[in-house]
């Protein structure tokens, strides 16, 4: 813990993290925040909405030097429901109404920022880590003389795909269905399949360009930036996010609980469940390893009807038991009840009965399903968290990519690390039962999904070591990184742009 003195300096010492107000930010920001409370003792202030500071409290006990503070605001004055305070159950017409009306909160960030610098007890060395959504956030604390840092949830391939995309839209300046992508080499080609529907029909002039473009852009002029993710995993990938943003890149991930945090991923997001733990783990070690398909598409995507009849064909056919976090598909209200003619006629209850499989509804604990030695295989969105929480346990992937950077995920786990086959794309495609069948035998059974396992577990040690304590060489990369980063901007010491510290 250190001395009486280091330990006094340290409380004199402020960080102030500003995720956006999304299930898939505030969780890796949360973790980010204990990482940083671990390493250096320091006062930590996490700020959002009143909803989702609520849900936050419930789940994290707050302490003198660890607090949650709401920032005022009320949804229905931008054309939101009254209850919609983060992107869980908005569809998609209302989320560019909620990035648009996240900017509002400047004004009262503005003055948390001023009261905190102004106060007797004001600290000796405050700095704001911004999420890319709110970076408006590190011009507030530029103007005041605040270091600031921007982190982004994604890892450095996607993150970087996603800003060169938006910022340049180089599909918009072709007729092609393949096209190059700046920032990345020659060789590197998507497809608009790749890209979300907002994105394909963005021209610079519409609502969604309006918000990310100068987002991104304000991104780069922060002073440094953290990412969620581990420099020895996607050695190419922060190479490239190095190269295009110019700034000093932190890996600090892979940001997941501690080994004795016992709170599994509804919890520290603050969501009920729809599974117990118990219940859980229970019916997991009936089966025997590597024999369970996880399906779950993150917090707040589904698939078609059309879809969600094809997958439970597929994975009944396939004969592999299974756990799937269902909702509504995406025509109806996914925050809704789930009705059973979404699913082929007695799909539930043969599932039941022969002990196949289970159907949860909202949230499951993620973690602990996928920590469990009978899951074989994770169908996922792609998302990063969820990435990140399945190759920390070896686990690996069967990607189904709905929006924003999970594509560019898809294509580096599958291209670059050999841990995920790609089943279908986006909410529009056309999937066939034959088709998941043919990929969940293949994952789970074949060849190609041994070398998969094997390539997942390599992943995981390499987690392992980032997070590896010890001082020096011994010490992991990602907690040098983080250590190196909190004496930049605590202590007041410069940095380059390599990466190493004046």
């Amino acid at each position: 813990m250190g001395s009486n003195s280091e330990q006094q300096r340290n409380h004199k010492e402020h960080v102030l993290l500003f995720p956006y107000m999304a299930q898939g930010h505030i969780i890796p920001f949360m973790e980010l925040a204990k990482l940083i409370h671990h390493r250096r003792r320091c006062t930590i202030t996490v700020v959002s909405t009143p909803s989702n500071i609520r849900a936050l409290t419930s789940s994290f006990p707050l302490t003198p030097t660890f607090r949650l503070v709401p920032l005022p605001f009320d949804p229905t004055h931008h054309s939101l429901p009254s209850s919609s305070e983060s992107t869980d159950t908005l569809p998609l017409h209302h989320l560019v109404n909620l990035f648009h009306a996240s900017r509002s909160l400047r004004p009262a960030f503005s003055a948390l920022l001023s009261d905190i610098l102004s106060s007797p007890s004001a600290p000796s060395r405050l700095c704001v880590i911004a999420d890319v959504f709110t970076s408006w956030a590190c011009e507030v604390a530029d103007s005041l003389g605040v270091y600031h840092a921007v982190f982004t949830t994604g890892g450095g391939y996607g993150t970087t795909a996603y800003f060169s995309l938006w910022k340049h839209l180089p599909h918009a300046h072709t007729d092609a269905d393949e096209f190059a992508v700046p920032g990345f080499p020659d060789s590197f080609r998507l497809r608009r399949s790749q890209l979300s529907s907002y994105m394909r029909a963005a021209d610079g002039a519409d609502r969604w360009s309006a918000f990310f473009q100068p987002a991104i852009a304000t991104s780069l002029k922060s002073k440094s930036m953290l990412c969620n993710s581990v420099e020895e995993v996607e050695t190419t990938g922060f190479r490239l996010l190095r190269d295009y943003t110019g700034l000093r890149v932190y890996d600090v991930g892979p940001l997941l609980p501690f080994p004795d945090d016992k709170k599994s991923s509804y919890k520290r997001a603050g969501k009920a469940h729809g599974l117990s733990v118990d219940a859980c783990v229970e019916w997991l070690d009936a089966h025997p390893p590597n024999s369970v398909l996880y399906v779950s598409f993150g917090s707040q995507n589904s698939i078609s009807a059309r879809q969600m009849m094809e997958l439970a064909k597929g994975i009944e056919a396939s004969g592999k038991a299974f756990i799937w976090v269902i909702r509504p598909p995406v025509e109806f209200d996914i925050g809704g009840e789930f009705k059973n003619e979404w699913l082929p006629e007695g799909f539930e209850e043969r599932a039941r009965e022969r002990a196949r499989g289970v159907l949860v509804r909202d949230w499951a604990p993620q973690l602990e399903i996928l920590s469990h030695a009978s899951t074989g295989a994770f169908l996922s969105h792609c998302g990063w968290n969820s990435a990140l929480e399945s190759l920390s346990r070896g686990v690996p992937m069967i990607g189904w990519p709905m929006a924003a950077e999970q594509f560019y995920n898809s294509v580096m786990l599958e291209g670059e690390l050999g841990v995920c086959v790609e089943v279908a794309r986006g909410k529009e495609v056309v999937v066939s039962g034959e088709e998941v069948e043919r990929v969940v035998r293949e994952v789970m059974g074949g060849e190609r999904g041994v070398e998969m396992r094997r390539r997942a577990v390599e992943v995981r040690g390499l987690f392992e070591e980032a997070m590896r304590e010890g001082d020096g060489e011994t010490k992991g990369s990602s907690l040098r990184a983080i250590d190196e980063f909190l004496e930049v901007a605590l202590s007041g010491k410069s940095e380059m742009n390599g990466g190493c510290l004046n």
